[in-house]
């Protein structure tokens, strides 16, 4: 009977011991646990109140959405130097990996494709309205591969990318 009392009581002592350091821990030390670090703090705070004008109901996304492909235009210079150079870089980063370094649907990723993606300089995509082109980098092609791109890439970079396809031309 003593020595389960003499366990029971090292256990105690041990558990007691256990919560001090984790106390301890917690309240003292500047690194605390997860719910202590800054990147958790901020989403700790109250969602501010809105203002009932600063939600739009009107513009945006869903004009692009609703808008016939064929009668979309784009807002801004398609054939602007400096468009198609931001065109040329946004391409690099959200393209490249299946239309190729050459246009040509046989990037890394892409290659893998049956079928291909489709060859940028080719006649079928440079004779495509830029609506249409907007629409399927935006919303996919349905039975195809395109990726619905809409929720990654900003409106304006799309625009820029298709500016930077439409400068490519025709492949000889």
């Amino acid at each position: 009977m003593i020595r389960i009392l003499c366990v029971l009581s090292i256990v105690a002592v041990a558990g007691l011991a256990a919560w001090g350091v984790i106390t301890l821990y917690d309240e003292n030390l500047q690194v605390g646990r997860m719910w202590e670090t800054p990147a958790i703090k901020p989403y700790e705070n109250p969602i501010p109140v809105m203002d009932a004008a600063s939600i739009p109901v009107d513009g945006g996304e869903r004009v692009y959405r609703l808008t016939d492909p064929a009668l979309l235009q784009s807002p801004v210079d398609l054939g602007a130097a400096d468009l198609i150079k931001a065109g040329g870089t946004g391409y690099g980063r959200y393209c490249i990996q299946c239309h190729g370094r050459h246009f040509d649907g046989l990037g890394t990723v892409g290659q893998s494709f049956a079928p291909l993606p489709r060859d940028l300089r080719s006649a079928k995509v440079q004779s495509l309205a830029v609506g249409q082109i907007f629409h399927e980098i935006s919303y996919g092609i349905p039975g195809g591969r395109q990726p619905a791109l809409a929720t990654t890439i900003d409106v304006g970079e799309r625009w820029q990318i298709i500016g930077f396809v439409k400068s490519l031309g025709l492949r000889p």
